[in-house]
């Protein structure tokens, strides 16, 4: 019977964990994009005061 309720708390801190990660990683991922975002945005920047805007 313990051995039981046990493996269910067991089971039931497995799956929060696992929860935490995915939005660790859907963290990462928003992060990523925004970076590149903002690099995309000084490389446009340096091009407009070249004169050399490009679309």
């Amino acid at each position: 019977e313990t051995g039981r309720e046990r493996e269910r708390e067991r089971e039931a801190e497995r799956e929060k964990q696992t929860g935490r990660e995915r939005e660790t990683q859907r963290e990462r991922e928003r992060r990523q994009t925004e970076k590149e975002r903002d690099r995309d945005r000084q490389r446009d920047r340096e091009r407009g005061r070249k004169g050399v805007l490009k679309k």
